[in-house]
């Protein structure tokens, strides 16, 4: 299929997966994930690197259906009809009205405009939530396109963590009212 030209934004939108669909992934199941996901998945959603990521989500979505309406979904290319990443916020807005963006694009589509599609969408979505006050990214110092790619949407240094599966990270966060 062919690629997005340099500029090009992508079409995408972000399709909420389910229970059954974490659950199948976070086993490494691509076939039963596929048979109850909303829309197809690749080989690398059911790969080792992301068993932790969808073994979290699938007890998010267990302990709190409504959750997975908030939670890692897929990049979802509208005009190429595949699904080239994960993005979502990491749970819903919390008590004090924050949520944390994740995004991965897989390998073999990134540089092609998915991330930043992603993260404007995720933005989108932000700025019309009225429970959502600030969105936060973590990234580690060593990911510069990450960074670069955030600083761009005002997001601004407030601190640092070191992430158990991730290890340290730069903590950013911008107001929603100024999205």
């Amino acid at each position: 299929m062919p690629r997005y030209r340099v500029g090009e934004t992508p079409a995408i939108r972000i399709v909420h997966l389910n229970g059954p669909t974490f659950e199948a992934l976070a086993q490494g199941d691509l076939a039963a994930a596929n048979a109850v996901s909303p829309v197809p998945l690749p080989a690398p959603f059911a790969d080792a690197e992301w068993c932790g990521l969808w073994q979290l989500r699938s007890r998010q979505a267990e302990e709190d259906p409504a959750s997975a309406a908030w939670v890692t979904g897929a990049i979802w290319d509208e005009r190429r009809h595949l699904s080239v990443g994960i993005a979502g916020y990491h749970a819903p807005p919390d008590l004090s009205g924050m949520v944390e963006i994740g995004y991965a694009v897989e390998a073999r589509h990134r540089r092609q405009g998915y991330a930043r599609a992603a993260l404007e969408a995720l933005l989108r979505r932000a700025a019309h939530e009225p429970q959502i006050r600030t969105v936060r990214v973590s990234i580690s110092p060593t990911n510069l396109a990450s960074y670069r790619l955030a600083s761009q949407y005002g997001f601004i240094e407030v601190g640092e963590q070191m992430d158990e599966e991730d290890g340290p990270e730069i903590i950013y966060e911008v107001a929603a009212d100024k999205l």
